[in-house]
């Protein structure tokens, strides 16, 4: 209905919800498979809320599956599965909500208080049941009706949403392949994440040697929580240079979302970015005079505000990050050369 809107985490919440719909041969999805799929996402900006609040997410379930019907016997569910008048209405207030607190994009919170405004639902009613009111998540997400047009009181992250992916959510919903091997790689990034200087690492080889697998390998490690006590709630988060540069017509346009991503990064101080073909970032969005992102995230990285794991090519590497000193001060080099037999034959044998 809104898919185009809605943030990676209230995209999973949705998908959830058609699933729960469907197991239970239920012929749409309503507001109960939205609170669950709410429920089931778990990071997001709703759940964190919720617990901030005292509610225990076990606990709701349970509320919620109690008031629940019984699985259909009828198997004939037609596909696509469609919404039900009540969560049409939740998904309309939280598009209003959104709108009203100058947000592009639909998140989780704008979910919850969409099931909550709607109060026929059983999702309305569980949540009324526990104390879950609009004022008291408001609250809890600190919005403040007096501050809202101006972007620095905001929170919640929203440009990060739209031009990333989250790696570690990733992980935790099984999208990411096992890696096999690279130990002793990961180990070696790991070592600089922890570092209080010069620890953004760059992971240098050639196309094709896993680069990217090392870290996605290191977002399943986060989410097993098999890293140092520093990056146990880390988010690692892959930042979508094309999508960013996408439609930027007007000179500062560029500017002006980098700029919004590295302001949320400094507020949620627990992202990690990951840059593939970092070398793209030298010379990306200058246009007639514009400030282009290497010389906009080389004083965050210095100042240690961001952190950022980077990938590319020896000879890009060589071409463009080594030739400007100050940018290269901040990268630490992580060799990834090509597997051995060995670990090939490993490789093969897990595919």
């Amino acid at each position: 209905m809104f898919a185009g809107r809605l943030t990676e985490r209230a995209k999973i919440i949705i998908n959830y919800a058609g699933e729960e719909a469907m197991r239970l041969n239920h012929d749409q999805i309503d507001t109960e498979h939205l609170l669950l799929g709410l429920v089931h996402e778990g990071q997001g900006i709703a759940a964190r809320a919720l617990v901030e609040l005292g509610i225990n997410l076990e606990k709701l379930e349970s509320e919620i599956k109690k008031m629940i019907k019984r699985p259909s016997m009828v198997s004939n569910v037609r596909q696509p599965i469609e919404y039900s008048p009540s969560a049409k209405k939740v998904l309309q207030y939280a598009m209003e909500e959104a709108h009203k607190l100058e947000f592009d994009h639909i998140g989780t919170e704008h979910i919850l208080l969409g099931l909550i405004r709607e109060k026929d639902g059983i999702a309305g009613m569980v949540l009324s049941k526990l104390g879950v009111t609009a004022e008291r998540v408001r609250r809890a997400l600190k919005y403040q009706p007096t501050n809202m047009s101006n972007p620095s009181n905001r929170r919640i992250p929203r440009s990060i949403d739209q031009y990333s992916r989250d790696l570690t959510q990733m992980a935790r919903d099984d999208m990411l392949d096992p890696i096999i091997g690279r130990d002793n790689e990961m180990e070696r990034v790991m070592q600089i994440l922890i570092r209080r200087k010069k620890n953004n690492p760059v992971l240098i080889g050639e196309p094709g040697v896993g680069k990217t697998a090392i870290v996605e390998g290191l977002a399943q490690k986060i989410v097993c929580r098999d890293v140092p006590d520093s990056l146990l709630d880390k988010r690692l988060v892959t930042l979508d240079l094309a999508g960013l540069v996408a439609g930027t017509k007007y000179r500062g346009q560029f500017e002006e979302r980098l700029k919004n991503i590295m302001n949320e990064i400094r507020q949620s101080q627990d992202i990690i970015l990951f840059i593939d073909e970092i070398h793209t970032i030298v010379g990306t969005g200058a246009a007639e005079g514009a400030i282009d992102a290497a010389n906009m995230l080389k004083p965050a990285l210095s100042r240690g505000e961001i952190q950022c794991i980077g990938a590319t090519t020896l000879d890009e590497y060589r071409k463009y990050i080594e030739k400007d000193g100050a940018l290269e001060r901040r990268f630490q080099i992580v060799n990834v050369p090509q597997p051995t037999v060995e670990e090939t034959i490993e490789i093969l044998k897990g595919l």
